[in-house]
């Protein structure tokens, strides 16, 4: 197995290997229990009695020792240097009151700006914050920087308030919590960093994504979250500029346009490649800082109905824009106000550039939390993919829970994975790291244990969610790409499981079974309650990651 990366083709005299005793979850034969990779591409998938056939001392030889080999998972929707500086910062997510949360702030030893990622007042049972002045004495006059768990709000304190001169702008008050434009400000100012530092923060999530069996990470880089700079360092992945390899990094800007020259002009001085003008293009916020636009009032805050960041007439010109030079477009929208400005949006751009040329163009819309059934049909019509994430409904779907307290009983009917399935609307599966944990297996039970049994999906959805339409959402250029068949790119992940079954259809419950009739991939059980364990990583025949366990 290789270890240095290139982007170029594997040379002759590349390495070629035997993985073997395990199982491979390929279309190509649903018993398969070996795999040869050479170089960079899938040779050939069988039987163990065929593996023993080909075998010699030429190849290295990875005994599976009954290991899962899987296609590597794809998270359709992460922030590279945000993950990276809340794995290294204080973790808020056990917290559980304003004083727990300023004691944490006390003990933190760090030099620099004090920063924490993760607290959810909707999980205290006093919900009130600290103020900026309570967090200026806890923090020994540092600066503090404490994102709320969806990252569209924050804590401050009273010096980084002033420093990044907050007072004034939308979204500040006199409390701790800054949002819209203040929080943007707020986040900016902390993260005038240098290059290499933010460098060794992405570095960081992209070896937390390869620990954890992913292959390839989608970027959403916008002007609010990192700017230009930000997402000219995490494109320098592909290019070999890294030290060893890592995962490939899909990149999107966020950026408004306003005509079909406008966004030619941004794509060209971004001076990289971006799969498309979509991402966080924010059309309205997060439910959990009651900044996505709703149709109607938020249940725990009468009065208030989130903010709408672009008009339906801004959102069309993008649209129409990106259409016109043939690339993805989209928008961040989460509330059914936000998605109502996005589908009139593309009914405006279809009207100019015709509706053809908008499904060509494989827009995307990410996170689609609030949609009923005329807007799944529509973003059906116009083969709109959303970009979902499961975790959120893990998180906050639960009864009482975040979802039910921000908006009643309308918190039912949200995240339809199920009913965009039925649809025909093409979906994919991330995390939106750091808001979620980059645990692709715990995302793709969620699926199967949707807090509404109606917008459960099967397993095998789920998976492919995570995987292939991953691929397929970014329009990537290798259509095989997401599977194990002979001639695919060998990007993949083996992992020690308990028990590998396949799910019955079943319309009362999430059963499984072992009984190889079905001639489907087998899966890892995930009614057990264990994700299973990633031991080896690869993309493009390059090893990513390795658990001492895989060559005992």
């Amino acid at each position: 197995m290789k270890h240095a990366r290139s982007s170029a083709p594997a040379q002759p005299g590349r390495k070629v290997v035997l993985y073997r005793n395990g199982s491979v979850y390929t279309a190509a034969d649903p018993f398969a229990t070996a795999m040869l990779v050479d170089g960079d591409t899938v040779a050939w998938v069988g039987s163990e009695q065929a593996a023993s056939s080909i075998a010699d001392g030429s190849m290295e030889i990875i005994d599976l020792h009954g290991a899962l080999v899987a296609p590597g998972f794809v998270d359709s929707h992460i922030h590279l240097t945000e993950t990276g500086i809340a794995l290294g910062s204080l973790q808020l997510g056990e917290v559980r009151s304003a004083r727990q949360l300023l004691e944490t702030v006390a003990s933190s030893k760090a030099e620099g700006p004090v920063l924490g990622h993760g607290w959810d007042e909707s999980l205290w049972e006093d919900p009130a914050l600290p103020s900026a002045e309570e967090l200026e004495r806890a923090a020994g006059g540092r600066h503090v920087y404490l994102s709320r768990v969806d990252v569209h709000s924050a804590l401050v304190s009273s010096s980084l308030a002033a420093t990044a001169g907050l007072a004034g702008l939308d979204g500040f008050s006199s409390g701790g919590q800054v949002k819209r434009a203040a929080h943007t400000a707020a986040r900016q100012a902390t993260r005038r960093l240098p290059d290499q530092t933010l460098r060794e923060h992405q570095r960081r999530a992209l070896m937390e994504a390869a620990q954890n069996g992913y292959v390839a990470l989608a970027e959403m880089a916008a002007p609010h979250v990192g700017g230009v700079s930000d997402l000219r360092l995490a494109a320098s992945w592909n290019t070999g500029q890294g030290e060893g390899a890592v995962p490939e990094v899909l990149p999107y800007w966020g950026e408004l346009s306003t005509s079909e020259e406008h966004a030619h002009a941004v794509l060209e001085e971004l001076g990289v490649p971006v799969r498309g003008l979509a991402g966080d293009l924010n059309i309205d916020g997060s439910i959990g800082s009651r900044t996505a636009a709703l149709r109607s009032d938020y249940s725990d805050a009468p009065g208030e109905r989130g903010s709408l960041y672009l008009s339906a007439d801004q959102a069309a010109a993008h649209l129409a824009a990106c259409s016109r030079l043939g690339i993805q477009g989209g928008f961040h929208v989460i509330g059914d106000a936000g998605l109502d400005a996005a589908l009139t949006a593309l009914d405006l751009a279809a009207a100019e550039v015709g509706e053809q040329r908008i499904r060509a163009a494989g827009h995307r819309f990410e996170h689609v939390e609030i949609a009923d059934s005329d807007a799944v049909q529509r973003l059906a019509r116009y083969s709109v993919t959303v970009s979902a994430q499961p975790g959120f409904d893990a998180a906050w779907g639960t009864s009482a829970g975040l979802y039910e307290q921000r908006l009643g009983s309308r918190s039912q009917s949200m995240n339809a994975f199920a009913s965009f399935y039925s649809a025909g609307v093409p979906i994919c599966f991330g995390s939106d790291s750091p808001v979620t944990p980059l645990r692709p297996w715990s995302s793709v039970r969620a699926c199967l244990q949707h807090n509404n049994p109606d917008e459960r999906i099967s397993a095998r959805a789920a998976f492919l969610g995570h995987t292939r339409a991953g691929w397929r959402a970014a329009k990537y250029q290798n259509p095989m790409a997401g599977q194990l068949v002979p001639g695919a790119p060998a990007s993949f992940a083996v992992w020690e499981v308990e028990e590998l079954m396949v799910q019955v259809a079943d319309g009362r419950v999430q059963s499984w079974s072992t009984d190889p009739r079905a001639r489907t991939p087998l899966l890892p059980a995930l009614d057990t309650g264990r994700d299973p364990t990633c031991l080896q990583t690869v993309r493009d025949g390059y090893e990513l990651f390795a658990s001492p366990a895989l060559r005992p």
